[in-house]
């Protein structure tokens, strides 16, 4: 595949004030930033279904706007990526990532983009993952998260994302 042509842009997280700025909503936070700089016309969604329902939301979008899984792009938080990093995927298995899960079921197919944003702190992985994604920014995590959303700023074909 080399033509990426997303039309959907879809962010994961919880609604509600209390996952407000936790790395489970890594997602929500990428695409509040994207929305501030699009120029380019996308259809960008934050689902109030809760992460882990989340392809409820991305089927009734897809269905609605007749945008086949390969134009999504999905956006959320990773556990096995380090604080900073990021990856973008496609067709690749939910690695255990409930709302990636979720997605998949709904739309019967893993065939649509990933944008990976790592969560983790360091390279022990002692920590349960409830720990690490329901836990707050600090100042500091959120100053480099600007910079990894900046970073991302390129796709994976080099063309300018946002």
């Amino acid at each position: 595949m080399d033509k990426i042509n997303i039309k959907l842009i879809v962010g994961l997280g919880n609604p509600g004030k209390e996952y407000e700025n936790t790395r489970h909503n890594m997602g929500f936070l990428f695409v509040d930033a994207l929305a501030k700089k699009l120029e380019t016309k996308f259809i960008v969604a934050k689902p109030q279904t809760f992460i882990n329902n989340s392809g409820t939301a991305v089927l009734a979008l897809s269905k609605l706007h007749k945008i086949k899984p390969e134009n999504i792009l999905i956006v959320h938080d990773d556990i096995d990526i380090l604080w900073g990093n990021f990856k973008f995927s496609f067709g690749r298995s939910s690695a255990g990532h409930k709302g990636v899960e979720s997605i998949i079921k709904a739309l019967k197919t893993k065939n649509f983009w990933r944008l990976r944003i790592g969560i983790q702190p360091t390279l022990k992985k002692h920590t349960s993952a409830d720990k690490i994604i329901l836990k707050k920014f600090t100042p500091a995590e959120l100053k480099t998260l600007n910079q990894t959303i900046k970073k991302v700023g390129l796709s994976p074909l080099g063309k300018p994302l946002f």
